[in-house]
């Protein structure tokens, strides 16, 4: 059986048109020349019956340049990834990392409790977890034999 998130099409599960556009073109020669293209971060979803964490591959960002939010039970992570070294004309270059404004979007199932976010940043990487709603979490109760 397959856990909520990954059968709620659109949501946080799932290939996005981005991931396909990317490894579309993800090696083309001419790919190489852009260089203030946007780009998605890599984004691992983990479920547990206790919450939904997201590992989300930002390297290069200060904590600061990185936006979450909730709007219309949707999470949106956006930030940038500034080029901030001096490129004179005649230079030789080649740019393999992409810089440029991200937004990812995830549909929220209705288990998660968007009041409970955490977030941490360490090391490039950041990882929200989201709790899931109380009526959400497998529940048990013993019963006294008499």
């Amino acid at each position: 059986m397959l856990p909520e998130i990954w059968r709620n099409r659109g949501s946080l599960a799932g290939p996005t048109m981005d991931d396909f556009v990317e490894r579309f073109f993800n090696g083309w020669p001419w790919a190489d020349r852009e260089t203030t293209a946007t780009w998605n971060p890599r984004v691992d979803i983990h479920e547990t019956e206790k919450d939904i964490k997201l590992d989300v591959e930002v390297p290069g960002l200060d904590k600061k340049d990185i936006k979450v939010e909730v709007k219309n039970n949707t999470l949106v992570i956006s930030g940038e990834r500034k080029y901030e070294r001096e490129v004179k004309e005649g230079d030789t270059s080649r740019f393999e990392r992409r810089y440029g404004a991200f937004e990812r979007s995830f549909g929220l199932p209705e288990t998660v409790d968007t009041e409970a976010i955490d977030a941490a940043y360490k090391n490039g990487v950041l990882t929200l977890t989201l709790k899931k709603t109380a009526k959400a979490l497998p529940k048990q109760v013993t019963i006294n034999i008499e």
